[in-house]
């Protein structure tokens, strides 16, 4: 079975030769950009840490900025993973599941791994706008998604007032990351805590009905 494409790179669906390869890339490509960031990383550098060759790479992914893509794909993946249980049937109170997202937010920017790779997102987004349009549809629309099929689902078993979940999943999401430029300039040092995050979110709360 050939790979299904995904804008201009190649996701393979099945376990064979081309998802192995595919996986490789990614792998070492995050590796490569780690180390020398985006601008100073080569694809030849990662061609040669993953095996096979450039025209495999252009095939499965386009040019250099649909590796880093591919790598942000698989960051969401894993951290969508993590917080999976994040959601109505958890048997959480409400409240206690919107403070495991800010719990998450939290050790996100811990993670040196997490914040070089949105700085790169984040300073080519600036580059190339089509690129911009891409990553907020692979990244951001995925969590805003869930979080609003969530207010969606409070909303109908009554246990919240949240009368346009998508907007109020956008909001939420700024709420809780509102510093993030100050942190991607070096300004914020340290991000804010649980207790700081729960300060913030009490106008939502309050005016969505969440307890």
């Amino acid at each position: 079975m050939r790979p299904a494409a995904i804008g201009r790179q190649t996701v393979p669906k099945t376990p064979n030769r081309s998802e192995r390869r595919y996986f490789a890339i990614v792998e070492a490509a995050e590796s490569v950009f780690a180390e020398r960031g985006f601008g100073k990383a080569s694809l030849a550098e990662i061609v040669r840490r993953s095996g096979g060759s450039l025209a495999t790479l252009y095939q499965l992914f386009g040019n250099k900025r649909g590796v880093l893509r591919a790598v942000a794909i698989r960051w969401r993946d894993e951290t969508m993973q993590r917080s999976a249980s994040h959601d109505i049937i958890s048997g959480k109170p409400n409240l206690e599941i919107l403070m495991d997202y800010v719990r998450d937010e939290i050790d996100m920017w811990q993670s040196p791994r997490s914040v070089a790779l949105i700085r790169m997102l984040v300073s080519e987004s600036l580059r190339d706008r089509a690129f911009a349009v891409q990553i907020y549809r692979d990244i951001h629309r995925p969590f805003v998604a869930r979080l609003s099929a969530m207010f969606a689902g409070w909303t109908a078993s009554g246990t919240a007032r949240i009368d346009d979940p998508d907007a109020a999943a956008r909001l939420f999401l700024s709420i809780i990351s509102g510093d993030t430029l100050q942190r991607l300039l070096g300004f914020e040092e340290k991000a804010s805590d649980e207790a700081q995050i729960h300060w913030r979110l009490q106008p939502f709360l309050k005016y969505f009905g969440i307890a």
